[in-house]
């Protein structure tokens, strides 16, 4: 296998040479776990989890060992490292996974679901399984769970933003993934693409007007010491999981894949309630920093203004949001 030179080819070969799973007469297996946010924030508890219950119920076969704060390079570095066999297990979400399969970006759209619990709808259909194995076919990607729920995103800047009329013309912060700038365009904005670990200096330096994250990545990236109005839009309720390289999962004894699928999900259902549980523990704990929360906003404005962002995707398959809608609202 030959990598490309540079930081990504770097990383690439360090993971392998250091974390390769070896399947020796002990049959030990060891995976990196990387993640891009603090290890202050919800998610590091759940990620802790799931490693700790998967050390258990293997009986130490496998380790899994947790790198917060990009250590292993940003979201696309290390998706490239899993694509090329790196024992590698990372978060994803609807966005990235949109780069190998393109139907799974409409399950981050705006305003897609009330009720957070409703998108497990989502994960009990067909069309799910049928995009996961998809994306593990053209790909080689393994998507162990996407029910993890990361939170409702909401906007962060030096005013009150109750309406599209107060983001227009504003310079949000997006990643690089479509469905948030077509969503920011639809509302006015300019969304500028910044990674997550250069947000704090974008906000300070005024690159950026504005970002939008849950309140648990607000508060673990300490965002609220350059910007100090959160403004409760909730235009996007984010959802993630796990996900690993599929020749490297299907290449692990069938006891192991099983319990990994499980625990996968397991962490999942244990973070959507510590994030729909702790909501207000976190505005308070934002509050005593200084930041102002805006409640006062025009929500319906909003579901009207980032409606038509579901018609700028044709490379979706045909009645793809209709379908999605229909398994929501049923």
């Amino acid at each position: 296998m030959s990598f490309h030179i540079g930081r990504a080819g770097q990383l690439i070969a360090a993971a392998l040479i250091a974390v390769s799973p070896i399947a020796a007469s002990a049959q030990e297996y060891t995976f990196r776990l990387a993640h891009v946010t603090s290890d202050k924030e919800p998610l590091q508890q759940a990620l802790e989890q799931f490693a700790n219950n998967v050390q258990e119920r293997t009986d130490g076969r496998v380790a899994i060992q947790i790198f917060a704060n990009a250590q292993l390079g940003s979201n696309p570095e290390v998706f490239e490292q899993v694509r090329a066999g790196a024992p590698i297990i990372t978060m994803s979400d609807p966005g990235y996974l949109s780069d190998f399969v393109a139907d799974f970006g409409v399950l981050g759209g705006p305003y897609l679901m009330e009720d957070p619990r409703d998108f497990q709808k989502i994960i009990d259909s067909e069309l799910y399984t049928g995009m996961k194995n998809r994306l593990r076919d053209e790909s080689d990607l393994e998507l162990l769970s996407l029910n993890w729920l990361f939170g409702s995103r909401h906007m962060l800047s030096d005013k009150a933003i109750s309406s599209p009329t107060d983001t227009a013309g504003m310079t949000f912060r997006t990643p690089p993934n479509i469905m948030w700038v077509e969503t920011f365009n639809a509302m006015g904005a300019r969304p500028t693409q910044v990674a997550w670990g250069e947000v704090y200096s974008a906000l300070s330096a005024g690159v950026v007007d504005g970002a939008e994250a849950p309140l648990p990545s607000i508060y673990g990236s300490k965002l609220y010491e350059t910007k100090n109005v959160i403004s409760l839009t909730g235009h996007f309720k984010g959802f993630t999981g796990l996900m690993m390289n599929a020749d490297l999962f299907v290449a692990l004894p069938e006891d192991i894949q099983t319990i990994i699928n499980e625990e996968a999900i397991n962490a999942g259902g244990f973070m959507t309630d510590l994030m729909l549980s702790s909501e207000e523990e976190w505005i308070a704990k934002l509050e005593a920093e200084g930041v102002t929360f805006n409640r006062d906003v025009d929500v319906a404005a909003f579901q009207e203004a980032t409606a038509d962002v579901y018609t700028k995707f044709p490379d979706w398959s045909d009645g793809l949001y209709v379908q999605v809608r229909s398994i929501l609202d049923n």
